[in-house]
């Protein structure tokens, strides 16, 4: 079981003019994967954005950190630069298995600028806005995702295919 920390990328949801619809569908797919111990939704302001990552990386310690929204073209989508700016390593293969999968139920996933990233011993991934997008990118990664987190913290040295 891992610790996970959910941060919602919203204007509207962080001044109450919108239910968090995707933060529910994170919990229940991950239900069986970790404990949610942290849960926050913030104003698409790439400080705050990079301050919640910083804190729930550095500080709570957790091994998994998921945020959704602001992966798109629009202005105030900060979402990956903000978590560009704090990881220590890239992981594309992520955001690249979820875009994959995603591609294959619409052409529209090529829009997302999602990224995933190591900070410390804490894993980052993007993920999008909708709870669609949510259920369908995490689905995506899920299963490789214990595996590579196990290696992370140190609890696997196995590295390899199967």
């Amino acid at each position: 079981m891992f610790t996970i920390g959910v941060l919602i990328v919203s204007d509207k949801g962080s001044r109450g003019e919108r239910e968090d619809l995707c933060g529910p569908v994170i919990k229940e797919i991950l239900a069986d994967f970790g404990t949610v111990e942290y849960y926050h939704i913030v104003a698409d302001e790439r400080a705050l954005i990079q301050e919640q990552l910083i804190y729930m990386c550095d500080n709570l310690k957790l091994n998994l950190v998921l945020t959704s929204g602001g992966t798109g073209f629009a202005p105030r989508d900060v979402t990956p630069e903000a978590t560009w700016a704090v990881v220590d390593k890239v992981v594309p293969g992520i955001a690249g298995a979820m875009l994959a999968a995603n591609l294959e139920k619409t052409p529209r996933a090529m829009l997302s600028r999602a990224m995933s990233g190591i900070r410390r011993r804490s894993l980052i991934i993007n993920l999008p806005g909708s709870p669609k997008g949510v259920r369908e990118s995490l689905e995506a990664v899920l299963e490789p995702l214990g595996h590579g987190l196990d290696t992370l913290l140190g609890r696997s040295e196995e590295c390899g295919r199967k």
